[in-house]
């Protein structure tokens, strides 16, 4: 898990150098066929939140996304 999104950023950028290939909800495969997934921190958070409706606009905007944005996550969870 990173710690914000500047590290999930380094971390995305250097597994997709040489020829990797992202995919959906944060997954990457590097140049050598590895599958990772960069996941925020604050992500199980927002998920299993009491506030279900939040929790579930949270998940929506995640199945949107490739690389996950915090902010858009939050963005997402925080909509009312």
């Amino acid at each position: 898990m990173t710690e914000g999104q500047a590290e999930a950023d380094r971390l995305w950028h250097g597994l997709l150098a040489d020829g990797g290939r992202e995919s959906q909800c944060g997954w990457l495969k590097d140049c050598y066929g590895m599958s990772w997934q960069i996941v925020p921190r604050c992500l199980p958070e927002l998920l299993s939140a009491p506030d279900r409706d939040a929790a579930g606009r949270a998940m929506a905007a995640m199945l949107d996304m490739k690389k996950l944005d915090i902010a858009g996550l939050q963005g997402a969870f925080d909509k009312a």
